[in-house]
């Protein structure tokens, strides 16, 4: 029974087109080309500002 809904299933997956799978390759390394700078920006903008918040600003010793 599981098998027969399994064979079921795959019977209606769509094979993308070699324009299909080149455009939604180009989509993923897009977005992961903007998230990355995005991340590391907004990564380094809250450590220093918890550095700030828990420290101090730099050369208050």
């Amino acid at each position: 029974m599981f098998i027969r809904q399994v064979i079921g299933e795959l019977r209606k997956v769509v094979t993308p087109t070699r324009k299909e799978l080149f455009r939604y390759t180009a989509a993923v390394v897009a977005f992961v080309a903007f998230m990355i700078p995005f991340v590391t920006l907004v990564d380094l903008g809250f450590g220093s500002l918890s550095s700030l918040i828990f420290t101090g600003p730099i050369g208050d010793n």
